[in-house]
């Protein structure tokens, strides 16, 4: 949700900051790397340390600093960056370790049924973060009100972590727990993980979503609305507050097609394993070639319908949010206890090194080089 916040109000953002596309796609960029880069820091720690704590602590100072980039003067965009960057502390120290708990909890198909829980977060608090972005914009005629949400519950989060969650034993309810594997160095552990081909292969996989994911994510509610001025629905933005309407249907689609596709993915799963074992990557798979088509038709249509466009993006969304709770699955049952941390924060940096950390910026600069170029172009005939 905190994440994608910004995203929802991105056309205000540009326009405060006076930035162009380049510019604002490395809000995102700047936060992937950091969270990216930090990822095996946390990874390491989270094999060896109280994960709780390190929870608490990477949770506060994702909210903390949250707050603090809403106070980012107009002459200041830099600071924006900077605080953006520091977000990836928080969200490196928990995505790291919060699966590797749950791994600890539970054991198969209960498992899989509680990531399938714990993956829904992602595509609904995503989809959140647009709808309660381009919301208190809206209300509040003023962009920086939307990030001044997330580190409430961000908070909130924390208090409940310290309350309610036990630190589990690693491996504990496993045939082979903690006390039992022995613990080896770092560089053991990546020369073991590279050199297992399940790992590598679905980590790879999952690098294309994340390519695809990071920049629909910022760009898509920016893309619907410059289509909306071009089919002429709505006139283009002249004051301070840009309409968000379009972050706020994005949103609900995000929320939606992340329940619809993370569940629907694993119960595909589910029932295709009494025919193959290899169900949960066969299915991520189908879900990659599938969203593919969908989300070109998207572009395609975009000039032609927006109704169109809105469709072939629901598909496309909930084709590829069939990854996220298998892809999870399938590193914990291939990696065993003492390495999961450090598994999970490699996936990590190689799913965002190669894929949304550069994805956002990209299509921001081929944007702005295009738009100027086109309007080089045709400047001696106007």
């Amino acid at each position: 949700m905190d994440r994608f916040t910004v995203a929802g109000v991105l056309p205000d953002i540009e326009k405060f900051f006076k930035i162009n596309d380049g510019k604002s796609g490395l809000l995102q960029t700047v936060f992937i790397c950091s969270y990216m880069f930090l990822a095996p820091l946390f990874g390491y720690l989270g094999d060896r340390y109280n994960r709780k704590l390190i929870m608490c602590v990477g949770i506060s100072t994702w909210s903390v600093v949250t707050l603090a980039s809403s106070y980012t003067p107009r002459e200041h965009f830099w600071a924006l960056l900077v605080t953006r960057g520091l977000v990836g502390v928080g969200e490196a120290s928990y995505s790291t370790i919060a699966p590797t708990i749950i791994a600890d909890l539970y054991v198969r198909e209960k498992r899989t049924r509680m990531l399938t829980i714990f993956y829904f977060a992602i595509p609904v608090g995503s989809g959140l973060g647009y709808i309660v972005g381009s919301k208190v914009d809206d209300i509040a005629g003023d962009w920086h009100w939307a990030l001044r949400v997330t580190p409430a519950l961000g908070l909130l989060a924390v208090l409940l972590l310290v309350c309610v969650v036990q630190e589990p034993k690693r491996g504990a309810i496993e045939a082979r727990p903690e006390h039992t594997l022995h613990r080896t160095g770092w560089l053991a552990d990546m020369q073991a993980l590279c050199k297992n081909p399940s790992f590598v292969l679905s980590t790879l996989g999952f690098t294309a979503v994340a390519f695809v994911t990071g920049s629909l994510a910022l760009w898509a509610p920016a893309f619907l609305y410059r289509a909306a001025i071009f089919n002429g629905e709505r006139p283009p933005c002249t004051g301070d507050s840009c309409g968000n309407t379009d972050s706020l249907y994005f949103g609900i689609i995000t929320c939606v097609t992340g329940i619809l596709g993370v569940w629907s993915g694993v119960e595909v799963s589910r029932r295709l394993k009494a025919v193959t074992p290899r169900a949960d990557p066969l299915v991520c798979a189908a879900g990659l070639l599938l969203a593919a088509p969908f989300l070109f038709l998207a572009i395609a249509f975009a000039q032609a319908s927006t109704i169109a466009t809105y469709v072939f993006i629901f598909l496309g969304e909930t084709f590829l949010s069939m990854n996220w709770a298998l892809v999870a699955d399938i590193l914990l049952y291939v990696v065993v206890p003492t390495r999961r941390s450090t598994a999970e924060a490699f996936q990590i940096v190689l799913s965002h090194l190669l894929g949304d950390a550069g994805s956002p910026y990209l299509i921001g600069v081929v944007r702005t080089h295009t738009h100027t170029h086109t309007h080089t172009h045709r400047a001696p005939t106007s």
